[in-house]
C-alpha cells in the first residue's frame, strides 16, 4: 500500500513540475480557487446592462400595483429581464405592490438584500428605496433604506436587513426601487470565523477575517414582506457599522476608585 501511495505522489509531483501553476490550479476544487482571471467587473457589467435597458415607467401612475405585499418576506430577483423604471433621471429595476387593507396600524415591512457574487471582495447588493403612495398615486413618503448585516445560522437569517414602518391610513401602494444615492452607496459588512453561517455555500462565499464595505449595485435578490419574528430577531441583532472604541466597561462605570459619581453633583 505504501509503495502505491509513493508512486502516486511521484506521478503528481512530476505532473506539477511539467505543467506548472496551471495544473496546480486545476487540481483545486473550484470553491477553493481565487477568482478566475478577470472576466470583467461584475458590478460594471450589471450597471452597463441597466443603462442599456429601455424604461417602461417614469411616473408613479405608470406602474402596475396588482401584486399584494407578501404577508411574510418573500424573495424577488431583480436584474436582466426585469422591467426598468426611470425616476428622477435614474434607471432602476423595481417592485410594485398594493398594501393589504384592514391591517392594524402601524405595522412594519421587512427587507433583506442578498450578496450578489461568489466572492466577498467582488460582491455587491441591491439597496432599496421605498415610496409610499396614496390612492391617487401621489407619494407620501420616500426613504432610502439603511441596510445592516446579520450572519445567522441559515440562509434565511443571513444578509443585509432593513425595515420601515407603515403608520398612515393614506398609504395604499408601495414602490421599491434603488435611488441614485443608494446605487452609489455601500453597506458595512463584518466578517469573523464566529459569525459564519453553518451552511457550506454561505461559508465558501466569505472571507475568514476583516471588515468590508460592500458596494451597492443595480440588481440582485431582495426579500420583502410584512415583518415576521425571524426577520425581527435578525434586525434586532444586525450590525450596522463598526462599534465605537472606548476605554472599556470598567472605565465607564461609576466605581468608587474611578472618581466618577453615579448621580449628578
Amino acid at each position: 500500500m505504501s509503495y502505491r501511495f509513493a508512486t502516486l505522489a511521484a506521478v503528481l509531483t512530476a505532473a506539477l513540475a511539467l505543467t506548472g501553476c496551471h495544473a496546480a490550479k486545476a487540481l483545486l476544487p473550484p470553491n477553493l480557487r481565487p477568482p478566475a482571471e478577470d472576466p470583467g467587473d461584475p458590478l460594471k457589467i450589471a450597471q452597463l446592462h441597466l443603462q442599456q435597458a429601455t424604461p417602461c415607467c417614469s411616473s408613479f401612475a405608470d406602474f402596475s400595483y396588482r401584486s399584494l405585499l407578501p404577508w411574510q418576506p418573500q424573495k424577488f430577483t431583480l436584474g436582466s429581464g426585469s422591467m426598468v423604471a426611470n425616476l428622477n433621471g435614474t434607471k432602476s429595476y423595481f417592485l410594485a405592490f398594493r398594501l393589504p387593507t384592514g391591517m392594524k396600524l402601524p405595522y412594519r415591512v421587512a427587507l433583506k438584500s442578498e450578496l450578489n457574487g461568489r466572492w466577498l471582495h467582488s460582491s455587491y447588493l441591491f439597496a432599496p428605496t421605498i415610496v409610499l403612495l396614496d390612492d391617487g398615486f401621489q407619494p407620501i413618503r420616500f426613504d432610502d433604506i439603511r441596510l445592516c448585516e446579520h450572519m445567522g445560522w441559515s440562509d434565511e437569517t443571513t444578509g443585509a436587513f432593513g425595515s420601515f414602518k407603515i403608520a398612515s391610513d393614506k398609504a395604499h401602494y408601495l414602490l421599491v426601487y434603488s435611488s441614485a444615492d443608494q446605487q452609489a452607496g455601500k453597506t458595512y459588512w463584518e466578517q469573523s470565523p464566529a459569525s459564519f453561517s453553518t451552511t457550506t455555500a454561505a461559508t465558501l462565499q466569505m472571507s475568514s477575517t476583516g471588515s468590508f464595505s460592500i458596494p451597492h449595485g443595480p440588481d440582485g435578490s431582495l426579500w420583502i414582506g410584512v415583518m415576521n419574528s425571524t426577520y425581527q430577531k435578525a434586525i434586532d441583532s444586525a450590525v450596522c457599522g463598526k462599534a465605537p472604541t472606548g476605554n472599556g466597561l470598567l472605565n465607564d462605570l461609576p466605581l468608587p476608585w474611578s472618581g466618577k459619581s453615579s448621580s449628578p453633583s
